[in-house]
């Protein structure tokens, strides 16, 4: 059995890979006023995911969450599914210009009427799809070697 912390540690290390094969530039200064050295945040979700309906979860995210919160800039980084604890869980990564965009981005998303209706729908079909939510906001340090991860 993996302990919270072991699991946040393969994570981050999974994030540090990521972050070593990639080769992108960093940015100039964004209009909110991030550093000059292109820093972004990341935001790190966990959801718990069930068994008897992970297929139906994964078609939901994959055909409709994501393609809606790309309509409001969402950036997805990666995904990933990991056993933990006894239970399933789906991981993914988010990169954002910053903390203030990422708040306004979830708003917007979260009152999404289609959104909202493929929620009910799908819920209906298949039961719940989410149980617990963990949702961590991930600062780069100023010695990270890339300042982006996404495109």
């Amino acid at each position: 059995m993996i302990h919270t912390k072991t699991f946040l540690r393969v994570v981050l290390v999974i994030v540090f890979i990521v972050v070593m094969s990639t080769t992108i530039g960093l940015s100039q200064t964004s209009s909110k006023g991030d550093k000059a050295t292109g820093s972004v945040i990341h935001q790190l979700r966990i959801y718990e995911i069930f068994d008897s309906n992970k297929t139906a979860f994964h078609e939901r995210f994959r055909d409709h969450a994501m393609r809606i919160m790309s309509r409001y800039g969402f950036k997805i980084v990666a995904t990933w599914e990991s056993r933990h604890a006894n239970r399933m869980e789906f991981v993914y990564l988010l990169e954002w210009s910053d903390t203030e965009t990422m708040k306004e981005r979830w708003t917007a998303f979260m009152a999404d009427q289609e959104w909202a209706e493929i929620k009910k729908v799908t819920a209906e079909a298949h039961g719940s799809f989410v149980g617990d939510i963990e949702d961590r906001t991930l600062g780069l340090t100023d010695y990270s070697p890339s300042g982006r991860l996404a495109n």
